[in-house]
C-alpha cells in the first residue's frame, strides 16, 4: 500500500526546530493552488537546514537498521516475561509495547520502572510503551530488558 500523501512534523529536525513537511506525487500536489493551503512550521530556511541535516544524520549513522535490529533484540529480550503477566509483545523498530493482563495496571509498573532507573510510557490502562533513542546499542537494550525482568519478576 503507497499512500498518497504523507505528513511529516516533530522529529524531522531532530529536535532542534520545528518544522513539518508534506511528501507526494506532482499528481496530487500539483492539484493544490496558491493561497490554498497553509503550514505553520513549514518553509523556514533554518528549519529546513536543519531537517535535511537530521536525514542525513538518520542515513549516514545507520539509524533506521540500527532501530530494527535493536527493536528485534528486545522484543526477543522479553518474549520470556510472566506469560501470567503479559498478554502480548508487540512492536516494529524501536516502537514497542507489552501489553500487560487484566489485573496488573501498567501506570504502577510504570512508577515501578521508573524507579529501576527505566523510563516508559503507561498508555491505556494495560499497555506499556518503550520508545528508546534510535542511537541505542545492544548494552542499553540489554541492561533495559534486564530491568523490566526484574521489575515483572517482583510484580508477579
Amino acid at each position: 500500500v503507497r499512500p498518497d500523501m504523507v505528513l511529516l512534523g516533530k522529529a524531522l529536525s531532530g529536535g532542534f526546530y520545528p518544522v513539518s513537511a508534506v511528501l507526494c506525487d506532482d499528481e496530487v500536489m500539483l492539484c493544490i493552488g496558491p493561497g490554498e493551503h497553509g503550514s505553520t512550521y513549514g518553509g523556514n530556511p533554518l528549519a529546513c537546514a536543519f531537517a535535511v541535516t537530521a536525514l542525513q544524520v538518520l542515513d549516514e549513522e545507520k539509524l533506521c537498521e540500527n532501530s530494527l535490529l535493536m527493536g528485534n533484540l528486545l522484543r526477543k529480550n522479553l518474549e520470556s516475561l510472566p506469560k501470567k503477566m503479559v498478554q502480548l509483545i508487540r512492536g516494529r523498530g524501536l516502537l514497542n509495547a507489552i501489553v500487560v493482563n487484566e489485573g496488573y495496571d501498567a501506570w504502577e509498573l510504570c512508577l515501578k520502572l521508573r524507579d529501576e532507573g527505566l523510563l516508559c510510557k503507561p498508555t491505556h490502562d494495560y499497555i506499556i510503551r518503550l520508545a528508546p533513542p534510535l542511537t541505542i546499542g545492544h548494552d542499553d537494550i540489554n541492561d533495559c530488558s534486564d530491568i523490566i525482568h526484574r521489575v515483572f519478576q517482583k510484580a508477579a
